[in-house]
């Protein structure tokens, strides 16, 4: 229930800010609820988008680091050369 209520204060909050800015720059309350409207739309369709973007990034960041890990030599392990 407590969740609910959050997702939805975020959400009010978040076209109040969208028709706000958009009332400020054109004066319209026309143009500011298209604004509160459409935005939210706008990134629900963009946001999954983005997330497939940051996990291919965090992949990326995770083969550099394991590729840099592999080829560091390893001291003290069964690699190191041994003393004569």
């Amino acid at each position: 229930m407590v969740t609910a209520a959050k997702t939805t204060s975020q959400i009010v909050v978040h076209m109040g800010v969208a028709f706000a800015v958009m009332y400020a720059f054109t004066g319209s309350v026309a143009f500011g609820g298209m604004a509160a409207l459409i935005e939210p739309v706008c990134n629900v369709a963009i946001m999954p988008l983005h997330e497939k973007l940051w996990e291919r990034i965090r992949a990326r960041i995770e083969a550099k680091k394991a590729s840099r890990a592999s080829i560091q030599p390893r001291i003290g392990g069964t690699d190191a050369a041994q003393p004569a």
